[in-house]
């Protein structure tokens, strides 16, 4: 599958990278080799093949919940690099 430099771009701007021009080149040729192995795969034989184990096979381990009385705001704002009173203060983000 060939990756056009402007598709590149678009790639780019949704991640929010800012690509270089001659870069661009470049990336479109690695990404189309790397989607043309991907699409290879989909022709390789795999009848009689038994699926191997892995994570998606593993049971869960749960632990049982039980209820525990809160540390109270000392603890768990010991660490905080600033604090008012109970509450954490964090930078605006919003304008």
């Amino acid at each position: 599958m060939k990756i056009s430099q402007q598709e590149v771009e678009n790639i780019a701007h949704l991640a929010r990278l800012d690509v270089d021009d001659d870069l661009k080149e470049t990336l479109a040729g690695q990404l189309s080799d790397i989607l043309d192995y991907i699409d290879a795969l989909k022709d390789v034989d795999v009848d009689g093949v038994t699926p191997a184990s892995g994570a998606a096979f593993m049971n869960n381990v749960l632990r049982e919940d039980r209820r525990e009385p809160s540390p109270g705001p000392d603890v768990t704002l010991a660490n905080a690099p600033e604090r008012d009173q109970d509450f954490y203060i964090v930078p605006r983000v919003v304008k």
